[in-house]
């Protein structure tokens, strides 16, 4: 393509909330613009990188057996009250109602509509296994949309979905998208983590995985061991075997020690309180008054620890799970909030692995502006439900390997495998008659790439200053040409050459036709980070050239011919 007939409106003042550098690049080169908050067009070379994502998407999931076809993003509500997820789903769900009062919802997931169309057309074992897939818009209405691609209102989303008859099945569904999964990553070249992960509001018994692009602005956190290669979302991060059991009788230590009150004016927070008490906050323990599927519950936390909401909401069996208001607080308690402790609390405790371990901490006193210092758990609360509740931590142990420690990475969400099992299956009657002529239930799986995130998690791995790099696999445009002066007729001769050659070679090729500076031009080239490019200069009459690759900074003065074949062999490699 001519670049003077290219729509890529390129910007020098980037807007003050485009925090991520993907966001911002993006916005520079003209590969997006935004048409509301967390809505974008894609412009011609942002749509180019999608469709090849797309396209090595397509590839790899058809090299694994799935079948690819398009259900429509608008779903009848009913079908989201048939699963149970209507009310339990978030507000993120976007919900209205059509000219006949009927309520609909714009997808996010397929689960529904897909496990219906199985239900009403699958009805023999010898019509599985069978694994179908879609690219399509998806529409959540986030409530604080950010970093450009990374977190927006509407995307494009593959999703697919494996039916089988069996656990076997099953597994063998989830392994071979799992091995997909990573050649596309690799193809597109990400470089991904697979995390054992929580399955979220899409549910399952079965368990799941995330694959995290490891990159700083990610908003998840991926908690790993070095040595054995455990690795799991911090939602889901266990913490390795601590030293000894729980402590579980202690009705007797410490007799005649009991727990001394201290005057705290004003301590309400873990920062407050160890600054008044002159402690560490590892000495601390923080009570925390949860609303749980509408039971309120106690969770005591070391002061140091944050609690895991997931967790929390596992060991209690919850759907829902929130922070009481005051009113509930002060209904339970007789203190205020930040004077709360678990020692002689009327209502259900749980305590946290590391609280149970402590030896003696400092707690509220539930009495206004004191706090109880000695207090031992086991003997002055109880120790009878205790589990991990909290976040991991680096420096924990791991929970794979008696040897190593959890590290910390932050990673983007970019794709999540899910076993289901028959969570959808069962209230939509998906069932099947297997060999023996008896019913069974079919049992599910499901998979998500997030496409246009994808583009964006690229975009934070391959970049630099001045713009892209893009890997040759997705780059809008493979090779780029760039006259020092389009006016010289042996310059632009020479390119246009090149050009004709590149493209008949297979090479996708932009030429710079345009009359600007050279500065302009290498600046431009840059920022679109084509990842080949040949600058035709003064040597032009003796065929020489400038190669130079996107990805390393010097240039090298070849033939045309020699540059012509390395492209050609340079593109050949991203082919699989």
């Amino acid at each position: 393509m001519y670049q003077s007939s290219l729509f890529a409106p390129t910007m020098r003042e980037v807007p003050s909330d485009a925090e991520a550098a993907s966001h911002r690049l993006m916005l520079r080169a003209g590969f997006i613009r935004p048409v509301a908050s967390g809505v974008y067009t894609f412009l011609p070379l942002g749509w180019r990188v999608l469709r090849k994502i797309s396209a090595i998407v397509r590839e790899e999931l058809d090299r694994a057996g799935a079948q690819e076809m398009l259900m429509s993003a608008l779903q009848p509500a009913e079908l989201w009250r048939t699963s149970g997820r209507y009310g339990a789903y978030s507000p993120e769900l976007i919900r209205f109602k059509d000219r006949g009062d009927r309520d609909f919802v714009l997808g996010p997931t397929h689960e529904e509509v897909v496990t219906a169309l199985i239900a009403d057309e699958v009805n023999s074992y010898r019509q599985l296994p069978m694994t179908l897939y879609q690219i399509q818009t998806k529409f959540r209405d986030e409530r604080r949309p950010r970093f450009g691609l990374l977190r927006g209102r509407e995307f494009l989303m593959m999703d697919a979905y494996s039916f089988g008859e069996n656990q076997e099945s099953l597994d063998a569904a989830y392994r071979a998208m799992y091995e997909a999964y990573e050649r596309i990553f690799s193809r597109c070249g990400l470089e991904v983590r697979g995390v054992e992960a929580d399955s979220g509001t899409i549910g399952g018994e079965g368990g799941s995985h995330e694959f995290m692009a490891l990159a700083d602005v990610g908003e998840d956190t991926i908690a790993f061991c070095a040595h054995c290669g455990y690795s799991a979302n911090l939602e889901k991060a266990e913490i390795g075997k601590r030293d000894g059991e729980p402590r579980t009788d202690l009705a007797n230590e410490g007799a005649g020690n009991s727990a001394e009150l201290v005057h705290t004016p004003g301590a309400r927070t873990i920062e407050q309180l160890t600054r008044a008490m002159g402690v560490t906050a590892d000495e601390t323990i923080k009570t925390l008054f949860l609303v749980a599927d509408g039971q309120a519950t106690a969770v005591a936390i070391r002061g140091d620890h944050e609690a895991n909401e997931i967790k929390i909401k596992r060991v209690l069996g919850a759907e829902t799970l929130e922070m009481a208001d005051a009113d509930t607080i002060a209904a339970l308690a007789a203190a205020p909030a930040g004077f709360i402790g678990p020692v002689g609390l009327d209502l259900p405790l749980w305590v946290d692995f590391a609280v149970a371990d402590m030896a003696t901490g400092i707690t509220g006193a539930n009495k206004g502006e004191f706090h109880l210092r000695g207090v031992v758990p086991g003997r002055d609360f109880s120790l009878a439900r205790v589990g991990d509740l909290r976040n991991a931590e680096a420096g924990d142990p791991c929970p794979r390997c008696a040897e190593g420690h959890l590290d910390m990475r932050k990673g983007i969400e970019i794709g999540h495998v899910f076993k289901l099992g028959t969570k959808y299956s069962l209230p939509f009657h998906a069932d099947f008659a297997d060999a023996k002529g008896a019913s069974s239930q079919i049992i599910m799986g499901c998979y998500g790439i997030g496409i246009s995130r994808m583009m964006s998690a690229v975009a934070e791995q391959h970049h630099d200053e001045g713009g892209f790099r893009w890997p040759t696999a997705i780059a809008p445009f493979q090779a780029h040409i760039v006259p020092v002066s389009w006016k010289d007729a042996t310059q632009s001769a020479l390119a246009e050459e090149l050009y004709r050659t590149l493209q008949a070679c297979g090479v996708e090729t932009l030429l710079d036709d345009r009359d600007e500076r050279l500065g302009v031009k290498l600046k431009d080239a840059d920022l679109f980070g084509i990842p080949l490019r040949i600058v035709v200069g003064k040597r032009a009459g003796e065929g020489v050239v400038e190669y130079s690759e996107r990805s390393r900074s010097e240039a090298e003065a070849v033939s045309a011919a020699e540059a012509v074949e390395r492209c050609r062999q340079r593109t050949a490699m991203t082919f699989r």
